[in-house]
């Protein structure tokens, strides 16, 4: 299983990213269940169940690896290192963590001035091999990731806790193929992945006996009451269905089915219910540009992502929860426009725009030569209803590929 070596300041980040998770609703993360957001795919709204033609569609809908292009050949994402955070704060608290060194009085101070903020802060890397041939289409990828979310109270949470924290660090291996038809009634890609994923994950909180014992080991304490392995299975399968293939518009409806299987990896943070997903796109041909692409997406048709409250009072060693039923439309709508300015041999470049949870997301995709980069800020959405937590997020990502 995977272990974690850190010193300095990364020992301090990592302490304090696996302190405490959250107390009531208003500091619940209400984020849905996933296992990597491609910036790519993220600058487009998140929208990708009916576009497809990334090596990471496997995460949205397979039957999508039938629309990578096929003119570039073998398409291989190498050392794609992605890291994403919230807005400027969280590199201002990092700051100040480093700042007030092993002196818990100052460490208290800290938390106090950022109190109530929800930060996120993660580090993924996807490297992928993808064809798309004549017979069918194939990808196979490799994940690691690290996702850390937490909560600050400046006089304490409903339990006393003054960092809570949700995180997770994980990683698998991902295999997808699909498969086109024609039909009497239009063109059908089907595809289906199986991943497996290993992970440990942390929910808990430190109070504010924990932070002024200056003879704790935080880092290690936390681990023995939260720490929890677990491992799942998961198969997805999709279908991307062309009525109007050469036509010069393409539209397309796409549905997936993912996490078929033991993705709960017995109900940890970072578990993955099984979600039933449906998109559209169109790609209307013009002359003037390499590529124009709408698309709308509606995850999670059947609500099985949960809300979490956690409860720490009974058991201070183990986390007590109830997962409550959410359906929050604004929450499983994606919108997005992508727009293909050139792709040649030696550049390509493609701006991206949508509407994901309710709030704009931008984003640029960028390849010279086997240097890729891509960039992109959306909006998650931690609240759910009335109750509105928006926590603004930048993500970026450098690669080689070809």
């Amino acid at each position: 299983m995977m272990d974690v070596k850190t010193n300095g300041l990364g020992k301090k980040v990592v302490s304090l990213a696996l302190l405490g998770a959250t107390t009531s609703l208003m500091a619940m993360y209400g984020e849905h269940a996933y296992l990597y957001k491609d910036p790519r795919i993220m600058g487009m709204g998140g929208a990708n169940v009916a576009v497809g033609g990334y090596s990471t569609s496997v995460f949205s809908n397979p039957a999508g690896l039938a629309s990578i292009k096929k003119e570039h050949g073998m398409v291989v994402d190498l050392l794609g290192i992605g890291v994403s955070a919230s807005v400027d704060n969280a590199q201002n608290l990092i700051d100040d963590i480093d700042a007030a060194g092993d002196d818990a009085g100052e460490m208290v101070d800290v938390l106090t001035k950022y109190s109530g903020e929800n930060f996120h802060l993660g580090v993924d890397n996807y490297t992928a091999i993808s064809r798309n041939g004549d017979a069918f289409a194939w990808s196979i990828g490799f994940l690691s990731a690290v996702d850390a979310n937490f909560v600050t109270y400046g006089n304490g949470s409903s339990t006393g806790g003054l960092l809570d924290t949700t995180t997770r660090i994980y990683g698998g291996v991902v295999v997808g193929v699909a498969k086109p038809y024609e039909t009497e009634i239009g063109h059908l890609d089907v595809g289906f992945s199986v991943k497996y994923i290993s992970q440990i994950s942390y929910e808990g909180s430190l109070t504010v006996a924990d932070l002024v014992d200056d003879n704790n080991d935080l880092e290690q304490q936390f681990r023995d009451k939260y720490e929890k392995e677990s491992t799942g299975i998961g198969l997805d399968i999709g279908v991307a269905y062309h009525p109007f293939k050469e036509s010069g518009w393409d539209p397309v409806f796409g549905l997936s089915v993912l996490n078929i299987g033991s993705m709960s990896m017995d109900d940890a943070y970072g578990g993955q219910p099984l979600t039933v997903n449906v998109g559209v796109s169109v790609t209307p041909e013009l002359s003037f540009l390499n590529e124009l692409v709408f698309a709308v997406d509606y995850m999670d048709l059947f609500n099985a992502n949960k809300i979490r409250l956690y409860d720490y009072s009974t058991n201070e060693n183990e986390v007590q929860y109830t997962d409550y039923e959410e359906s929050d439309f604004m929450k499983r709508l994606r919108v997005g426009v992508g727009v293909g300015l050139f792709d040649t041999w030696l550049i390509s470049t493609k701006l991206n725009a949508g509407l994901y949870q309710g709030a704009y997301t931008a984003g640029l995709d960028f390849q010279l030569a086997i240097l890729k980069l891509n960039v992109a800020t959306y909006q998650e959405q931690l609240g759910t209803g009335g109750v509105d937590i928006p926590d603004r997020r930048y993500m970026a990502k450098l690669a080689i590929g070809w």
